[in-house]
């Protein structure tokens, strides 16, 4: 009897440290697996808790901008943002970043999207996108009482772009048609700005003749100083916003668009877009499920 309950007794304690093994290994296992997945996911600490930092152009109202009033980064797309994080249970952190460095923010894992006006035409196999939720369009700037009164009126002229942005690839981007290349060809010069309160800067101080950004930037600079600006009719080009992931990154990106589309169907996408009802936005709404 006592050589069985032995037997037993020890058979009870391989069977605790073999258990106890296989939990460390799991453990160490999972630790590893959070670690490689920071560097897309959203950051979680520990005490559970999930960070989703989004990154945007802090001078691209009325989707990201910094309030002169509260000194608050607010706008359309930071409030979905927002939203989103609110139904989560996580915390929003808004990063606002050079355009132009971009990608080395998304590839370091400094932020975990780009959702600022980000359009997807011309770079849709470098990100993982949601679905589009805004059409947008671009459009050009000029000087009240300016005599470019069309975009034939551009030929001489000086046109400023952001730098890295759907207007600059609207004229110079694979993607480009013929008569926007043949437009641009005509300009006295194509300037490449870092933002567009600067490039608005030296349309007002006569440095350069003309802007050319996107319909709802352009709508809200000239709802704010009509007696300073004015949007010609012609269109350069169309096309759709949606939140940039790194690439590959799905499950991220699955997390935020099935909450995106629920505050679709629930109405509040469009209840945030009221608020920016001076700059169309409501109408530029465009969210379907897949």
């Amino acid at each position: 009897m006592k050589r069985t309950l032995a037997l037993i007794l020890a058979v009870v304690m391989l069977a605790t440290v073999a258990l106890v093994g296989c939990g460390n290994s799991t453990d160490s296992n999972s630790s590893a697996a959070k670690t490689d997945d920071s560097k897309t996911a959203a950051t979680v600490d520990d005490k559970g808790s999930t960070t989703f930092t989004v990154g945007f152009d802090a001078e691209f109202p009325p989707y990201g901008y910094k309030d002169k009033k509260t000194g608050d980064y607010t706008g359309f797309d930071l409030e979905l943002a927002q939203e989103v994080c609110d139904r989560l249970g996580w915390t929003l952190k808004k990063k606002p970043i050079d355009w132009d460095s971009k990608d080395m923010e998304l590839n370091s894992g400094t932020i975990n999207c780009i959702w600022n006006g980000f359009t997807i035409n011309g770079r849709e196999k470098d990100y993982t996108w949601t679905v589009p939720y805004v059409n947008n369009s671009q459009v050009v700037v000029v000087k009240k009482g300016s005599d470019v009164k069309s975009l034939d009126d551009l030929k001489g002229k000086t046109v400023a772009v952001q730098t890295d942005s759907s207007a600059l690839a609207a004229f110079t981007g694979d993607d480009a048609t013929k008569a926007n290349q043949k437009l641009a060809a005509s300009f006295k010069e194509l300037k490449q700005i870092g933002d567009y309160n600067t490039a608005l800067m030296n349309l007002e101080s006569g440095a350069v003749d003309a802007v050319c950004m996107d319909n709802g930037v352009a709508n809200y600079n000239v709802s704010k100083s009509p007696e300073k600006y004015t949007v010609l009719s012609d269109i350069i080009s169309k096309e759709q916003y949606a939140i940039g992931f790194k690439k590959g990154n799905t499950e991220l990106k699955d997390l935020v668009e099935k909450t995106l589309l629920e505050m679709n169907k629930d109405g509040v996408v469009k209840k945030i877009a009221k608020k920016y009802s001076d700059y169309y936005l409501e109408d530029s709404l465009c969210l379907e499920d897949k």
